[in-house]
């Protein structure tokens, strides 16, 4: 779990009423993040755009990793026709 300090945290009433000097602290790196609670619970973040960005495409990455590494474990393997496999499941071109 990601620790947050007291003054990343805000209320979702006050982020309301004050959500205009929230994003400048955010615009202008005077804070690297917001974390909005609701009745004492953490519910959302709120990050600068950059670092939302960098965030996805590290996952983007990790995703497209993940698919290589299936890929490279897979070759070489293997495989069955798809007509064969067909036919010992017993299904034809007309049932799918």
């Amino acid at each position: 779990m990601i620790a947050y300090t007291r003054d990343e945290i805000i209320s979702a009433s006050d982020m309301a009423r004050g959500f205009s000097g929230v994003l400048n602290d955010l615009i202008n790196y005077t804070k690297d993040r917001f974390v909005i609670s609701k009745n004492n619970k953490l519910e959302a973040v709120v990050l600068p755009i950059e670092e939302y960005e960098r965030m996805q495409e590290a996952l983007d990455f990790m995703e497209h990793m993940e698919i290589y590494n299936v890929v490279k474990k897979r070759e070489g393997s293997k495989t069955i026709p798809l007509a064969d496999v067909m036919k010992e499941l017993g299904i034809s071109e007309d049932d799918l």
